[in-house]
């Protein structure tokens, strides 16, 4: 019998390092054996990684060329892909935050809302979901496609209008532009080809890998304390501790003492450990953590 492969697709650019940290985080090796190679290894016989840049995953996925793949919410809508959505990879770092499309204009331009587009150009990647704006707000105007470097199109004087991808708004406001609405919100989504999720060795393989990359974003940022305490200190340790639920509490061999284990963010554990101490907290032990499986 030949052996099951999954084909993975991971996305080339912006997302890419993140993704590889994600799953280096979710327990998987993987690495590229040159900046120009489009096939890393990973430490998986049974999965087949590619790099495919995250505008056209969707599509790949969709097809059936790619089993799965990592995009965003706003490239599954730009090609229309009838895809499923197994988990949204989503966290309050730095990384996989949520992004916007926005539209912007320079700053001493008289456009100053959406109606105000009537007739005029906008330059973007995401020609498809612009038009479906602007079509929602009755506004009828030339929407072309920019293969990059979008900010300088409109300061230029080529286009009256973009519209953009951003966080923050920073490098908007260091070109000189307006934001005058947002088009549409997106997040890092972990989609997978509909007929491949039927297939039930693929589902649970997609599952599996699914389980531990959420497994590893929900530990960014959190620690485990373990520590002991005497049966009279316990009420007032609860009543500082916070908590992703309730701490595990032990019964210890003196019939006096417990142990408690609980989990919390990490950039509380400065000012908690001094205070268990302070309370009659013994043995505190912080230890870092990879995943955790809700």
């Amino acid at each position: 019998m030949s052996k099951r492969i999954l084909k993975l697709g991971l996305p080339k650019g912006s997302l890419q390092e993140a993704t590889f940290k994600l799953f280096q985080m979710a327990g998987f090796k993987i690495s590229l054996s040159s900046e120009r190679s489009y096939f890393p290894s990973i430490d998986d016989e049974e999965i087949f990684p590619v790099l495919i840049r995250a505008q056209e995953m969707s599509r790949y996925v969709e097809k059936g060329d790619l089993d799965c793949g990592i995009t965003g919410e706003d490239w599954i809508r730009e090609n229309s892909s009838k895809v499923k959505r197994v988990a949204q990879l989503l966290y309050a770092k730095k990384t996989f935050r949520p992004v916007r499309w926005v539209i912007a204009v320079r700053e001493d331009s008289k456009i100053k809302n959406v109606r105000d587009l009537k007739e005029k150009r906008i330059a973007t990647e995401l020609v498809n979901v612009t038009k479906q704006f602007l079509k929602k707000h009755k506004v009828k105007a030339f929407v072309e496609f920019s293969w990059g470097a979008t900010e300088v199109k409109v300061k230029s004087g080529l286009v009256d209008a973009i519209v953009e991808l951003t966080e923050t708004g920073a490098s908007l406001r260091a070109n000189n532009l307006r934001e005058i609405a947002c088009v549409c919100e997106s997040t890092t989504k972990f989609i997978a080809n509909n007929s491949a999720y039927k297939d039930s060795w693929k589902r649970k393989k997609i599952d599996y890998i699914a389980l531990l990359l959420l497994g590893a974003i929900q530990a960014q940022g959190k620690v485990g304390i373990k520590l002991n305490m005497k049966k009279k200190d316990l009420n007032k340790v609860l009543e500082v501790l916070p908590a992703l639920r309730k701490p595990t509490i032990s019964s210890l061999a003196s019939k006096d003492w417990f142990a408690l284990e609980v989990i919390i963010e990490e950039d509380k554990v400065k000012k908690l450990i001094p205070r268990l101490k302070e309370l009659g907290a013994e043995g505190i032990v912080e230890y870092p953590l990879n995943k955790i499986i809700n």
